[in-house]
């Protein structure tokens, strides 16, 4: 079946090891949906970076973040919200105190649609590239986010490295949320059953796709999910060893532009 629509993850698949979109990607995307084929980014970044990437590189398609519990419509240029799922706030504590029980020692923050509060210890574990935040410029609290829904709790810990975290609360099975990992030094959690393959089931319906005609790029466990939901799963050479055993293709490293030279496959295909 023909490819109408491609979700790609940012973070070492669209992106550069550089965090940024090469020229050569922002003219592929920008063909691709030219050619009538449907570009969606699916990460688990926020709004905010979202928004400073779209910028820099002029896409102005439609993307899903935070794991796929917050969707953003950035046709006018500017990062429009169209949809959230937020964690009901009984199980973000819950959450947060089962994960202290398994690991003491655990820090948090809380991310809302556009808000973002952390603990005191997970900010003084931070770098910039971590959230796209300066530590020194995050609101720290003892408290979770107040003032928005939670979309995402994240979790890191000073020692433990965060692929072990990640593998120690998903033998716990914590309930009430859905538990990810994107390769980042943290773990994350959305509310139970969301994921990037949730939002962009809907995301596919409400444009009329169905999901045979649906390519997904993804390198990391939370790109999983979409995988597995995609008529076409796909990753990129430098993915987890996990991801590629379940995807149809290994396209070229993201530092190659494989995803570009996926997309100009498809246009060519077209003409």
């Amino acid at each position: 079946m023909t490819v109408q629509l491609v979700a790609t993850d940012l973070d070492g698949t669209l992106l550069t090891s550089e965090r940024t979109v090469s020229t050569r990607t922002a003219d592929a995307m920008a063909a691709a949906r030219a050619s009538g084929i449907e570009i969606v980014w699916a990460t688990a970044r926020a709004r905010h970076s979202i928004h400073e990437l779209a910028g820099a590189c002029g896409f102005t398609g439609k993307a899903i973040g935070a794991n796929g519990a917050v969707v953003l419509d950035l046709s006018d240029g500017t990062p429009v919200i169209s949809g959230t799922t937020a964690i009901d706030a009984s199980a973000v504590e819950a959450a947060m105190t089962r994960v202290r029980e398994l690991v003491p020692g655990v820090v948090f923050a809380t991310v809302g649609p556009t808000a973002f509060v952390a603990e005191h210890g997970y900010a003084a574990l931070c770098v910039f590239a971590d959230h796209h935040r300066h530590p020194h410029e995050m609101m720290v609290s003892a408290t979770v986010l107040e003032e928005e829904p939670t979309v995402k709790i994240v979790a890191r810990h000073p020692e433990l490295s965060s692929v072990d975290l990640y593998r120690t609360v998903l033998s716990a099975e914590v309930g009430g949320v859905e538990l990810t990992h994107s390769g980042a030094p943290y773990i994350e959690m959305s509310a139970a059953g969301v994921s990037k393959a949730s939002a962009l089931s809907r995301l596919c319906t409400e444009l009329g796709i169905d999901r045979e005609s649906v390519a997904a790029v993804g390198d990391a466990f939370n790109d999983l999910p979409m995988l597995e939901w995609a008529g076409t799963p796909l990753t990129t050479a430098n993915a987890m060893p996990e991801i590629k055993n379940v995807a149809h293709r290994v396209l070229e490293s993201n530092d190659d532009d494989g995803v570009a030279l996926y997309l100009e496959e498809l246009v060519r295909l077209r003409a």
